[in-house]
């Protein structure tokens, strides 16, 4: 017997996990480049390595698709755009720059301020992400029976 298929979620469904991924997304390069915008030229500084400058604007917005895209409205899709391009315009700088770490230092915060504003227009135009994950209980089995200490294990 054939198994039954998944069933595709609605377009506003995917439309609403999109904008989630989006602003998840765009929060994560946020906070990454708060708390490493300083070490991260120091390293570049220091080792002559674009590795940590790089690590610290990865980000998924490389590879989102056109579909991706067109499951949101017009307003949204410019605002992913524009933060989207932003980002790209720092990496490009990030790479391929010949400035010394003092002007790559002053440039990174520009950037940051830039991305700052984007980040804001973009949580405007598509919402927050919808929370923060569920509440996680810790446990600990009383008793002698192995069978319940394998029993929670699996569960998890």
């Amino acid at each position: 017997m054939a198994r039954p298929r998944k069933k595709k979620p609605a377009k506003s469904e995917s439309a609403e996990r999109a904008r989630h991924l989006f602003t998840l997304e765009a929060a994560a390069v946020m906070q990454r480049l708060s708390t490493r915008q300083e070490e991260m030229v120091r390293l570049f500084s220091r080792h002559r390595s674009r590795d940590p400058l790089m690590d610290a604007t990865r980000s998924h917005f490389d590879s989102v698709a056109f579909g991706e895209l067109a499951l949101l409205e017009p307003f949204e899709q410019r605002a992913v755009m524009a933060f989207s391009e932003l980002l790209g315009e720092l990496r490009w700088y990030l790479r391929y720059t010949e400035d010394m770490p003092v002007q790559v230092r002053q440039a990174v915060a520009l950037f940051v301020r830039r991305l700052e504003v984007g980040h804001r227009a973009l949580t405007d135009a598509i919402g927050k992400p919808e929370s923060d994950g569920e509440a996680v209980v810790e446990a600990e089995v009383v008793g002698s029976a192995p069978a319940v200490a394998v029993a929670l294990v699996r569960k998890r």
